[in-house]
């Protein structure tokens, strides 16, 4: 957990062929949390699977945060550009009344996302040589990764449909309570639960 109460999620998607990642990582627990998916690599799919940590281990890890930090990618399903990313985050805030705070990596710099080295390194290693037949497999190779210092990695099959092509009008924009921060607003950012809105 950084500054107290926020806990800290990396994000990473992945679309490898056969299968989609997405890859929540808890760097105060050092711990994984591995959505693979059957469908489409969006906006929407990358928010179901943050919404799957924070109600899977989230929620019970920091029972009185009020506010998440996202570091993600710039581009790809989780980019800043895109209308549905941040439509798919203000869903999230007003179920969970959480502030969601968002950095994205410039273009060009996801190498230096942690989760690539604190994560995702040792889930390729551990299913090196091993043949990745079916979603089960893949399930299974993932949830037994660890490392001598205590990562432990949660994985789950997403076999929900999230269909690609979903256009988001100027109103749903608008009515998104985002505030930019001061640096590079267009990449850092914290979305805000809509009081009128929580469930």
């Amino acid at each position: 957990m950084e500054n107290g109460t926020t806990p800290s999620t990396r994000v990473r998607t992945s679309n490898c062929r056969r299968y989609l990642l997405t890859r929540p990582y808890d760097l105060g627990q050092n711990s994984g949390f591995v959505n693979v998916g059957t469908d489409h690599d969006t906006a929407s799919f990358a928010v179901a699977s943050i919404r799957g940590w924070w109600r899977q281990e989230g929620r019970a890890l920091y029972p009185t945060a009020t506010q998440v930090l996202i570091t993600a990618d710039g581009g790809g399903s989780n980019g800043y550009r895109l209308r549905l990313w941040k439509v798919e985050l203000q869903r999230l805030a007003d179920q969970t009344g959480l502030a969601i705070q968002v950095c994205h990596f410039p273009p060009g710099t996801s190498k230096w996302n942690r989760v690539e080295h604190r994560l995702f390194s040792f889930i390729t290693s551990n299913w090196r040589g091993e043949p990745l037949r079916d979603y089960e497999t893949i399930v299974a190779l993932i949830a037994c990764t660890t490392t001598a210092q205590g990562l432990r990695v949660t994985c789950r099959l997403d076999r929900r449909k999230y269909p690609a092509g979903r256009k988001i009008s100027d109103e749903e924009m608008a009515a998104i309570k985002i505030t930019a921060l001061r640096f590079h607003g267009e990449w850092n950012y914290t979305i805000h639960p809509r009081q009128d809105k929580q469930l």
